[in-house]
């Protein structure tokens, strides 16, 4: 069998990026018990479960911050390496953490595109470094607008006086102003407001529609039910289903997450197999 064919879905499809078997174990604990991850090009895939799943070990060792203990991951088909997330974001892997890995003492506009800086041109950029910040600005401004973060009104504000919303909508711009494969998106809304909240979700939607395939990590079911293509389930350290909101309700979700109702039966010809 080759790498194509294990991978491909009951369809003929190949995921953009995909895991087998990820095992990660901490001393005695099991972050990662044989975990497997299909995500497919231009989808909304959610990832549910609860908390102490490995949803958290697993995403980091799909964008790089973490090394597996074994299992394999790849990327349009091709098993890859990531040794850092900036191994992954030169792959056109983009990810926001819980964390937010944000430089606190910095700016908006350098947090956006730290490591990516714009160089002016000619002899100033080459040989002298100089930043090109008014280009930087402009396009930190149009990436806020665009996400609806309109009570930021100094984008050369210092990052650590932003409230913890404003700080959540600067990390989620910058992972859509530049995943030009996959955006993973950990948690992305929760410490945004109502109609910030409404502003990522219409931004993930917009993303897609560019081509882009984007995993949705949330506890948010109503959100997740909202926008997912599908929805990956994690329980004890492993993926247990794949289900389609369409197909299940939000408390059949939360049921299969917790362990009280089994997992459905693999899903009908043409839609990506479900591995449980």
């Amino acid at each position: 069998m080759t790498t194509p064919d294990l991978l491909r879905n009951a369809g003929g499809e190949t995921p953009i990026l995909a895991a087998r078997n990820l095992r990660k174990s901490f001393g005695r604990v099991v972050a990662m018990d044989g975990a497997d991850f299909d995500l497919y090009p231009g989808e909304i895939l959610a990832v549910i479960g609860d908390n102490g799943a490995g949803k958290s070990s697993m995403i980091s060792a799909l964008a790089g911050a973490m090394r597996p203990d074994s299992g394999d991951i790849w990327l349009d088909g091709k098993i890859v390496r990531f040794s850092s997330p900036m191994d992954a974001r030169d792959a056109g892997v983009e990810t926001v953490f819980q964390t937010l890995a944000m430089a606190p003492a910095l700016t908006i506009v350098d947090n956006l595109f730290l490591g990516r800086e714009y160089r002016k041109s000619g002899i100033q950029g080459a040989i002298f470094r100089t930043l090109d910040r008014r280009r930087m600005r402009a396009e930190a401004r149009h990436h806020l607008s665009q996400l609806g973060l309109m009570t930021i009104q100094n984008i050369d504000q210092i990052v650590e006086t932003l409230s913890g919303g404003q700080r959540q909508g600067v990390a989620v711009a910058r992972a859509c102003a530049f995943g030009s494969r996959v955006i993973i998106l950990d948690e992305p809304t929760a410490a945004l407001g109502v109609k910030e909240t409404r502003k990522v979700l219409d931004l993930i939607r917009d993303v897609r529609q560019r081509g882009i395939a984007i995993v949705l990590i949330s506890h948010n079911m109503p959100n997740v039910f909202e926008i997912a293509d599908r929805v990956h389930i994690h329980r004890l350290g492993r993926r247990i289903a794949q289900i389609r909101p369409s197909e299940l309700s939000m408390s059949d979700a939360v049921a299969i997450m917790t362990g009280a109702m089994e997992p459905p039966e693999p899903q009908l010809e043409g839609s990506p197999n479900v591995q449980t």
